[in-house]
């Protein structure tokens, strides 16, 4: 076994769990990230994972699996740059414990990130909403269940993961009725609802029934849902949907675009940013004027309260036609 192999060990063992306590996703994306790089590098040497040393792993090669990612994988610059960042922690961590890579390990530090497009935001209007709701079909259970956790996901903005990791006991219904999560960053917060999902979830609840601790929308097994799973679903239903709402057809639909519809909503109502970011559990406002980029409708009401210039806007005088020959000589 070559020193990669310990070292790699124990930047799990010791940074990411014991030391950085970091969450079961940022563990995941990080295995991940190495458990291709090593496949990678395997099929470009030859030599098994276990037996990649530093000497394997130096700018060039680094480089080359990050341009394999963009072009044979498909991956965008963001994922090219967070798998990135997961081999530059690893090397800092490394360059404790082996100076003597200290050159080689500077080397890759020094691979930069790529510059990426802002797009603007993808989000549901409040018509578009109404019609993905209308397409679940409620007669069965499961139809049930999702639309409850769409009701949910739009109204409180959760993420993905922590819409799925909600139980039973994290939901409080009657006064102040909220529900209780741990968000990205290991982030406590709770989040009220309004009276149309508290009675959705009262409903549902009953239907649901189980123990505390159990997920509060279970999958066919009865354990939480997948990431892919919830994505799934929507895929389904907005197929459907698109027959009474054309303009959806337009929109990639994601778990993450009603987190986004949740923000614009707020926004639209005129919640202050800073309670937006409070809602959403992020981590500064500065990640909140995405938003205000997008709204439109908001740009369109600063336009309608800007003073209109006084100066006339003159008139179009067409050039003597031997002037216009003699200038386009």
């Amino acid at each position: 076994m070559s020193e990669v192999a310990p070292t790699l060990q124990a930047f799990f063992s010791e940074r990411l769990i014991t030391q950085r306590q970091a969450s079961a996703h940022t563990i995941a994306s990080y295995r991940d990230t190495f458990v291709l790089l090593l496949r990678f590098v395997e099929t470009s040497t030859g030599k098994a994972p276990s037996s990649v040393s530093f000497a394997d792993l130096t700018a060039p090669i680094v480089g080359a699996f990050l341009e394999h990612l963009e072009r044979e994988r498909g991956c965008a610059a963001s994922t090219r740059n967070t798998r990135l960042a997961a081999v530059h922690s690893l090397f800092r961590f490394a360059a404790y414990r082996h100076p003597e890579h200290a050159a080689l390990i500077q080397q890759v530090l020094a691979i930069p990130p790529k510059r990426t497009d802002k797009a603007v935001v993808n989000f549901l209007t409040t018509a578009e909403i109404e019609a993905l709701l209308a397409s679940v079909d409620r007669s069965s259970w499961v139809g049930r269940r999702d639309h409850a956790l769409i009701v949910v996901a739009v109204q409180t903005g959760l993420r993905v993961s922590e819409l799925t990791s909600l139980r039973n006991r994290d939901i409080h219904l009657g006064a102040g009725a909220h529900l209780s999560c741990f968000g990205k960053g290991r982030k406590e917060r709770a989040i009220p609802f309004i009276r149309q999902t508290q009675r959705v979830l009262k409903v549902w609840m009953a239907e649901r029934a189980g123990e505390p601790s159990d997920p509060l929308f279970p999958g066919p097994g009865g354990g939480p849902l997948t990431r892919d799973a919830v994505r799934r679903r929507l895929e389904h239903y907005v197929s459907t949907a698109s027959s009474l709402c054309p303009s959806l057809r337009t929109k990639k639909l994601s778990p993450h675009v009603l987190r986004h519809s949740c923000a614009m909503q707020l926004l639209e109502n005129g919640v202050d940013v800073t309670v937006i970011a409070l809602w959403l559990g992020h981590e500064t406002v500065r990640t909140v004027q995405v938003y205000l980029h997008s709204d439109l409708r908001l740009k369109e009401r600063a336009l309608a309260r800007m003073a209109q210039p006084s100066t006339p806007p003159g008139r179009y005088q067409p050039p003597d036609a031997l002037m216009r020959f003699l200038e386009d000589l």
